[in-house]
């Protein structure tokens, strides 16, 4: 389905680049396949799944309600991430099974070491750019 106004934009929402790697985090039948064919055409790749082992520019986390814990999801999710990097959690909207509390993302990124900075609108989907804080990257390069 090409949402109104032409062609499908999911990975400039995303901020996705040529070249991006990207890596895939809790993938289920319910997850977007407009979004993730979208992203792959952005960065000119395939999603890494979740056994990958390289760095990676950009995670797409699918979570819903009833995942387990957030905190502990996006402290996985950190352990690869290049110190600019970018995750974005993708929840379902309101109304939809699955629905996750803006709130619970807002209270799990901060105690998981992230900021919480912007989010963006994917059909059935609403996306949370979480970003690493900049002194805490920097730290990382010691």
């Amino acid at each position: 389905m090409v949402p109104e106004g032409g062609p499908s934009s999911y990975g400039q929402k995303l901020g996705i680049q040529k070249d991006h790697v990207v890596q895939e985090l809790g993938w289920d039948e319910d997850s977007d396949d407009d979004i993730r064919a979208d992203v792959e055409d952005a960065s000119g790749g395939e999603l890494l799944d979740e056994d990958a082992d390289e760095v990676v520019d950009v995670v797409l986390l699918w979570w819903r309600d009833g995942d387990g814990d957030l905190v502990d999801r996006l402290m996985d999710a950190i352990a690869p991430l290049a110190d600019d990097g970018i995750i974005w959690v993708l929840t379902p909207k309101t109304g939809k099974p699955g629905h996750v509390l803006p709130a619970e993302i807002a209270e799990s990124a901060p105690t998981a070491g992230l900021m919480q900075t912007s989010s963006a609108n994917l059909g059935d989907w609403s996306a949370s750019r979480l970003v690493q804080p900049k002194s805490k990257a920097a730290g990382r390069h010691s």
